[in-house]
This record gives C-alpha cells, sequence and structure tokens, in this order.
C-alpha cells in the first residue's frame, strides 16, 4: 500500500540546495525515514540523481553504529566528498542517537557533539544534507543556537486523515470511525487485523517511548512519568496544570513525605512528553486582551491512536478525540493554535450583569490569517448551538468562524457568517484553513 506525503515532499524539495541542513522532526515511527529514504530518494533518482551519490547513514542500526561518532561521520563523508565538485546528497538518520566525544586536540575542553560535524559538512558547496530525529529540545529548541540559522525544520506528524483516507479509499465514514480509534501511525495500515493493530500500539509506548525517554532523560520516577502520561491521556481537551496533576497524583496514589510528586517534577516530565513529540499543550489565549494566560492549559496528543492505546481503548468519547483530531489537523496544516478566552457582559441567574468569559475552542493563526473554529460533536438543541456561538459574537472581528460538527454532512453558513461543516468535509478540504 502507498503512503503518499506530498505536503512534507513538498516542503523538502522547496529547501534543496539553500545551504541550509534540513532537520526532518516528529515523533518515532511516524514515517520520517520512510519520507526521506523513500519518498524522497525515488524523487531524486527520478530526476537523474546517482543512487551512489545518496549517502545515507542510520544512526539506530548497529551498521552504522561507528556514525554515532560525529568525528567518524564527518570524517568517512569528507573522504568521499571534498575531493570532487560532482553533487552529493546526505541523509542522517535518528540524528540524536549522536554521541558527545572528546576534543582529541583538547580532551578537556567542550566535547565534539553532531552539531559541530553537520556545521562542518555543511561548508562542503557540493553536498545537501538532510537529517531526522526523534527530540524535540535536541532538534528544534538547540538548532537555533548550534547552527545559528543554517538549518531548515520540517515538522512529521502521523497520518491527516487526509493522507489515511487517500490510502484506504472506501466509505468516508467508516474510515474516520477507524482513524479515530486507532489513529494515523503509518504502520497501523499494515497491521492484519484489530488485535494486531491494538498489540503494535500499546508496544510503541512500552518497548519504544518511554524506555527512550527513560534513558535519554535518566528519570528517577518512571512510575510517575507512566502515571503522568495516562493522565494526559485520559484528559486531553481538558484545562489541567501541573499543581492539579501532583495533587491528583498524591492523592490517588496515597503519596506523602519523600515520595510526594512536587509540581515542578510533574513539568519537567511533561516536558519529556512534549520532547519525544508525544504531547503538545495548547495555551490559553485572550483574545482582546493579546496576552498568554499561565495556567491552565490542555495537552493533545499526536496521534489519537496512541492515546487510545494507553488507555486500554476505553474512554472513547467522541467529543475529545474529535478535539484532538482537530487540533493535529490544523497543526499539520501548518497553524499555530491556542484556546481562545473572549469576555463580555451576561447576566446571571438573579439578573445581574456581570463580567464572563467564553472560550474557543482553538484560534487558528496561519499567514497574517486568523480563524476561529468550535469543535462541537452535535448541536442537538437551540440552547447547545446558542452556547456554541457565543463565544464569536465576543470577539469584536471579522475573522472566519467556524463550527465542526459529526452530526452533519452538509455545509452551510448561518445568518451571522458561521460555517457549520462536517468533521470529514473539513479534514478532506485543506483549503478551509
Amino acid at each position: 500500500m502507498e503512503i503518499k506525503r506530498d505536503l512534507y515532499l513538498k516542503k523538502i524539495i522547496s529547501y534543496m540546495w539553500d545551504g541550509q541542513v534540513k532537520v526532518i522532526t516528529g515523533i518515532r515511527r511516524c514515517g520520517k525515514s520512510y519520507l526521506l529514504t523513500t519518498i524522497f530518494k525515488n524523487f531524486l533518482l527520478q530526476n537523474g540523481v546517482s543512487e551512489d551519490h545518496i549517502l545515507f547513514y542510520a544512526l539506530d542500526l548497529a551498521k552504522d553504529i561507528r556514525y554515532r561518532d560525529p568525528l567518524e561521520l564527518a570524517g568517512a563523508v569528507r573522504k568521499i566528498v571534498e575531493k570532487t565538485s560532482e553533487r552529493f546528497y546526505l541523509f542522517v538518520d535518528e540524528i540524536q542517537m549522536s554521541d558527545e566525544v572528546p576534543n582529541p586536540y583538547n580532551p578537556n575542553g567542550r566535547r565534539i557533539t553532531f552539531y559541530d560535524a553537520l556545521n562542518d559538512l555543511n561548508s562542503l558547496p557540493n553536498l545537501d544534507i538532510y537529517v531526522t530525529g526523534s527530540n524535540s529540545r535536541m532538534l528544534s529548541s538547540d538548532i537555533l543556537t548550534e547552527f545559528r540559522g543554517r538549518s531548515d525544520e520540517i515538522r512529521v506528524h502521523p497520518l491527516s486523515f487526509s493522507e489515511y483516507y487517500a490510502a484506504v479509499g472506501g466509505d468516508k465514514a467508516e474510515a474516520f470511525e477507524e482513524y479515530a480509534f486507532y489513529g494515523g501511525m503509518p504502520l497501523i495500515l499494515s497491521r492484519p487485523d484489530e488485535p494486531a493493530k491494538m498489540d503494535y500500539l500499546k508496544s510503541l509506548f512500552s518497548e519504544v517511548y518511554m524506555k527512550d525517554i527513560a534513558e535519554r532523560k535518566r528519570v528517577k520516577r518512571e512510575d510517575v512519568l507512566s502515571a503522568i502520561l495516562d493522565l494526559l491521556c485520559s484528559s486531553v481537551g481538558s484545562l489541567t496544570n501541573p499543581n492539579n496533576i501532583a495533587n491528583a497524583l498524591n492523592s490517588k496514589r496515597q503519596l506523602s513525605g519523600e515520595d510526594t510528586v512536587a509540581a515542578n517534577t510533574v513539568t519537567s516530565y511533561i516536558s519529556h512528553l512534549a520532547d519525544a513529540y508525544l504531547f503538545e499543550e495548547c495555551r490559553r489565549f485572550d483574545v482582546k486582551g493579546k496576552n498568554y494566560f499561565d495556567y491552565p492549559n490542555k495537552y493533545y496528543c499526536d496521534d489519537v491512536g496512541l492515546r487510545n492505546a494507553r488507555i486500554g481503548f476505553r474512554q472513547q468519547e467522541m467529543t475529545h478525540i474529535m478535539e484532538n483530531i482537530l487540533y493535529n489537523d490544523l497543526r499539520i496544516r501548518g497553524c499555530a493554535v491556542d484556546i481562545g478566552i473572549v469576555y463580555g457582559t451576561e447576566k446571571n441567574k438573579s439578573g445581574r450583569s456581570v463580567r464572563a468569559a467564553r472560550e474557543i475552542d482553538f484560534v487558528a493563526a496561519k499567514g497574517g490569517k486568523k480563524t476561529y473554529i468550535q469543535s462541537a460533536y452535535a448541536l442537538e438543541t437551540e440552547e447547545k448551538s446558542i452556547s456554541e456561538n457565543k463565544p464569536f459574537s465576543m470577539t469584536g472581528d471579522s475573522f472566519p468562524k467556524i463550527i465542526v460538527r459529526h452530526d452533519i454532512r452538509k455545509r452551510w453558513y448561518d445568518e451571522s457568517g458561521v460555517l457549520n461543516i462536517g468533521i470529514i468535509d473539513f479534514l478532506l478540504d485543506e483549503t478551509i484553513v
């Protein structure tokens, strides 16, 4: 089964030979290596690049373990490239597996890292460099300073519903139900039956993500990390903060004294999960005041199938799953996404006017354009419809406003210009936002 990742391929092509290191990031097993070493490689071969001019090193495999030493990697590539004017492409897979090594000329000085190797190789005018990695702190935050503006980041996500449906076809509603349950990790499409799909997703947590985080971050309380992960998976789309999580863990596990989980430990462990691209934090934003709130915020899993697997495929509340899918899709489309908070005056039960806050599920910003989006499983009553629409009328601006629903198929605009659209229609129409 062919899986097309045209969105990412176009991004990579647009960055070719721009003098930058192309850094392809994302959660492990989301298809980064396939994108680089199959899809992009085939593009190069079809456009006349000789296969022996595509240099490939997989640092997570034993055959290339020597190249985890950045000096070995730089030396091997230079030996091939620097004595000719012919163009070469360098692919390095899972760059975060690279080791730090002593400087052979100054053993007590700063250690040599993969940044040094790639910066060195990037000076070769006939070499175009592409790397993949699964750690955001190493490959996003640090890269801005270590590469000093000499890198392009291409963030890859699990399959969007549009990519998923393009691969599986068939009835759209049935495909969406499968996607909402098993998510979009690419290898799901090759699993033969439901038990195999469930086992695969569960094994990703136990055999890949948790072990990787525990080893790389030297986690002291793996039981706490696991408990935080369970709590975040159970509460996607719900407001929370580190203090609440710490209190919930201490209460549920009856922890006291030295065993008590502190809020700063929770903050650190959530950061580890975010660095591994398992979760993203969505912050609350005052639409009129133009400022962010510190807490509480929401957390969304990078793949709903992983989220469902972690909690044993229980808690299948479509309201939260649909909201998570929408958030991920907006991020895939390149939007910056916040939770919108708007304030207005409303009547309380006693008839007095009071200042009230209303929430807009998503404020999606892209290229100077802003779109307000509500995620609504169903609007069965007029009261529910009024509640979903009310925050839109309080924004005081004319940016597009959309209610994405599970209970309709045909899109339509109401008298206020708000677009009501079905979730499947929205996910398959990438021109809307």
